[in-house]
């Protein structure tokens, strides 16, 4: 296996990496020797299985370096920072951003005060899924942090142009996501920066699982899949591997549809 960023001191900074779309990447960039920073936010509960998985990153021989804190709070933010810049020194430079940040309200529009959607609600979820891409680049640019040539990707969906119930706060998110990775491309492109989304097909993970009907959009993806399968957070993993090499370096400012064909048929 080719370990491209293997001895180079290049670090992917992953928000939202302990699981899902996250974590499959997380550990495709270690295979190939990128060292890796996950910001995520677990339970005790949980923890015990995020360290199996982050123990299995650790074994590919790449520096793990991991925080448990809420990457949507400003100081919180501030703090992860500091933490990085003091371990990764002057040399170590991060060659990727992924944001991978699932946390969103999935309500119907109408319904009583309590269960239907409400502007807080919009404003929490384009907060955490959209907005804060916007933070850690500012803020990682400013601590100069990033490589020369450094890939920011997020991930959107196809509920970024299509409606489903309960998806409307979620589906605006994926929309301003969009339109914020953009920008950044434009506006970052002069020091070296390229920011790219790729729009995942259905898949099984745990963030999915969450939405109302989930069951049923499984069913229809599934029919509507050329190869008549889901798309897995490994399928993604890869293309956000490919989007981090070298070769890569052109492509800017778009959306990758990473879903075998789902979105065709």
């Amino acid at each position: 296996m080719v370990k491209e960023f293997e001895n180079k001191n290049q670090w992917a900074l992953i928000l939202g990496g302990s699981s899902g779309l996250g974590l499959a990447s997380a550990k495709k960039l270690a295979m190939h020797g990128c060292n890796i920073i996950i910001v995520h936010r677990n339970s005790k509960v949980d923890m015990p299985a995020v360290e199996q998985e982050f123990a299995q990153i650790k074994a590919t021989g790449v520096d793990l370096l991991s925080f448990n804190k809420d990457a949507i709070r400003a100081e919180k933010r501030n703090d992860i920072i500091k933490l990085i810049k003091e371990n990764l020194g002057d040399q170590g430079k991060i060659r990727v951003l992924l944001h991978s940040i699932a946390k969103g309200n999935l309500k119907p529009m109408t319904g009583d005060e309590q269960s239907s959607l409400q502007n807080d609600d919009f404003h929490l979820t384009l907060e955490s899924m959209a907005i804060s891409l916007y933070d850690w680049t500012k803020l990682l640019f400013e601590k100069k942090l990033f490589a020369t040539d450094t890939r920011i990707i997020s991930f959107t969906s196809e509920g970024n142009r299509k409606a489903f119930k309960t998806y409307a706060a979620v589906s605006a998110a994926k929309a301003a996501l969009e339109a914020i990775t953009r920008n950044i491309a434009l506006e970052f492109a002069p020091h070296g920066i390229k920011a790219n989304c790729v729009q995942a097909g259905v898949t099984d993970t745990a963030s999915f699982r969450m939405i109302p009907g989930h069951e049923q959009l499984k069913t229809n993806a599934m029919s509507r899949n050329p190869f008549k399968r889901l798309t897995t957070p490994e399928d993604v993993a890869n293309v956000v591997y490919l989007l981090s090499k070298d070769e890569a370096s052109w492509i800017n400012g778009t959306t990758i549809i990473a879903d075998g064909g789902e979105h065709i048929n």
